[in-house]
């Protein structure tokens, strides 16, 4: 479902729009956006140019500096030290998170090589949304650079749904991409 809105507005009218579909009596039911959270790891990367690169992608795709993870503790067999920084990760807000959302639903995920849309087996049991993205590249930021550094990450969608049946219905509320349930039985 293609809508001519952003996500922010969306967010805000999900209650009238959704509250026949889902049997809310409530709007302080209504399904909304939580934060959405994007995570790079790197592990054992120790070519500080490349990190440092990883860094500064992640913050021109999001328009946020990421936080650096560090190990807990030391592993002899992936050759990690307690405190070695081994992710990236960055948690979204508000607008932020919303515009965010409509560069990745609008322009980045159609630029995706062979997207037929996402599954909708990538939903926890807490009403989490996660996708794995292979290259940073289909974001407009950065497509124009260096091809041979080009490095994946994971964004989880959090949303305040407690089911599988509702986070799908607003998800694709918000124009989130899905496959149809019958393209994705028949693929199986």
């Amino acid at each position: 479902m293609t809508h001519s809105k952003s996500v922010y507005e969306l967010n805000k009218e999900s209650f009238s729009t959704l509250k026949e579909k889902l049997g809310l009596k409530n709007a302080m039911q209504a399904p909304h956006l939580s934060k959405v959270v994007i995570s790079n790891g790197f592990g054992s990367v120790k070519d500080k140019k490349k990190i440092e690169l990883i860094a500064d992608r992640l913050a021109k795709i999001t328009g946020q500096k990421p936080a650096t993870r560090v190990t807990k503790k030391a592993i002899a067999s992936y050759k990690t030290r307690e405190g070695d920084p081994i992710a990236y990760q960055i948690t979204l807000r508000g607008k932020r998170m919303c515009e965010f959302l409509d560069r990745l639903i609008q322009i980045a995920l159609p630029r995706t090589k062979d997207f037929r849309g996402l599954s909708r087996n990538s939903v926890d049991a807490m009403g989490n949304y996660t996708l794995g993205i292979k290259e940073h590249t289909i974001f407009a930021e950065t497509a124009d650079e260096d091809l041979k550094d080009v490095f994946g990450m994971s964004l989880t969608i959090v949303t305040t749904t407690r089911n599988k049946n509702s986070t799908l219905a607003f998800l694709e509320y918000i124009g989130l991409p899905l496959k149809k349930a019958e393209e994705q039985k028949k693929n199986k």
